[in-house]
């Protein structure tokens, strides 16, 4: 899909788009946000699926973000992002 991989601070990022919020949400650390955020967290679906969010962003105001920065949108994508979404208390917000 024309994604072009990136390294940043040592981390191999699928696309430029990634590193650079990866980039943003330091900053964002840094002024005082965002407590922290975990990148490429996994959720376990059924037939051994794996589905790793991009971030989880915990904000200083207690709420959780779950973050995946998306260029294009493939139909298996918007399933494994429906089935997480149906079998844990989350939603996944796409930028």
């Amino acid at each position: 899909y024309h994604a072009i991989m990136e390294e940043c601070q040592g981390i191999k990022f699928q696309s430029k788009k990634e590193a650079r919020y990866f980039r943003e949400l330091q900053l964002r650390v840094h002024v005082g946000e965002v407590k922290y955020f975990l990148s490429q967290v996994p959720f376990r679906l059924d037939g051994g699926v794996k589905y790793r969010v991009d971030f989880m962003e915990v904000w200083t105001d207690g709420s959780i973000h779950w973050i995946d920065v998306k260029g294009f949108r493939t139909e298996a994508y918007r399933i494994k992002r429906k089935t997480v979404e149906a079998n844990y208390p989350i939603k996944i917000e796409e930028v």
